[in-house]
């Protein structure tokens, strides 16, 4: 895969922003799926993504994950499997623009059902609904397919639960390695992800890594209630950028 220099420039920037997401904010996901949906449609952007993402998932993992909490990944595995299945047959029945849109909507639902929560003091893990784990799954598995756009959706299930800082980053961490490495098989057999498309992704691998060292050291500089704001914040803005 041949890239000119300004496609480069945007390729390794999103990259870095990739690493940072999965030791710091992992809101920012989002904004690396939209750089690459620039330089190629968006559902082979999806294709080179998605390895990229399991690069800065084994890293964030190996760091966070005596902070993951599985009680809430048990909850949430076997619903967030169902939606990457049907995200597999669906996916080439939408277009692009499908995708985005109806991901766009349903991320600023769930940011708005949130913010309504926490301004109404409704925030223990008890209070939510037998529902809301199993919606959450299947959107997330379905999102995550489509677009690589499950980050606001479990950026929203994990701000519900409460979880301290560090194991919000541990649980995502490990949540989202396992539920990457699950989808390969899928987006292989779509033809998503190649052997040339591989071939860009080790050359991307470095950017990634160097990532992962800048969201660790921002990690540790930020306050629960900012690092809560900051996730929101950007989850809100990646559902405007895909619904517009």
């Amino acid at each position: 895969m041949t890239l000119a220099p300004w496609e480069w420039a945007i390729a390794i920037s999103a990259a870095v922003l990739i690493g940072i997401a999965k030791t710091g904010f992992g809101g920012l996901g989002m904004l690396s799926v939209l750089l690459f949906a620039q330089l190629m449609p968006a559902k082979q952007a999806t294709g080179i993504v998605l390895p990229l993402l399991c690069f800065g998932d084994i890293i964030a993992a190996f760091y966070y994950r005596q902070h993951a909490k599985w009680v809430h990944l048990w909850r949430l595995f076997p619903w967030t499997a169902a939606g990457v299945v049907v995200g597999y047959f669906t996916l080439g029945r939408i277009t692009d623009q499908q995708a985005r849109q109806m991901i766009g909507a349903i991320v600023l639902a769930l940011v708005t059902l949130h913010l309504i929560r926490r301004r109404g003091a409704a925030g223990r893990e008890g209070e939510h609904g037998w529902w809301f784990a199993p919606t959450i799954g299947i959107l997330a598995g379905f999102t995550t397919l489509i677009a690589n756009a499950a980050g606001p959706l479990m950026a929203i299930y994990l701000l519900a639960m409460r979880l301290p800082k560090m194991d919000y980053v541990g649980t995502g961490a490990v949540f989202f390695l396992l539920m990457n490495l699950f989808k390969v098989p899928f987006m292989v057999n779509l033809g998503l992800i190649t052997w040339s498309s591989f071939q860009l992704n080790l050359m991307l691998a470095l950017p990634v890594v160097a990532g992962t060292m800048v969201g660790r050291r921002i990690l540790t500089r930020v306050d629960q209630r900012m690092f809560e704001n900051i996730v929101l914040f950007v989850s809100a803005g990646a559902g405007v950028k895909l619904l517009f």
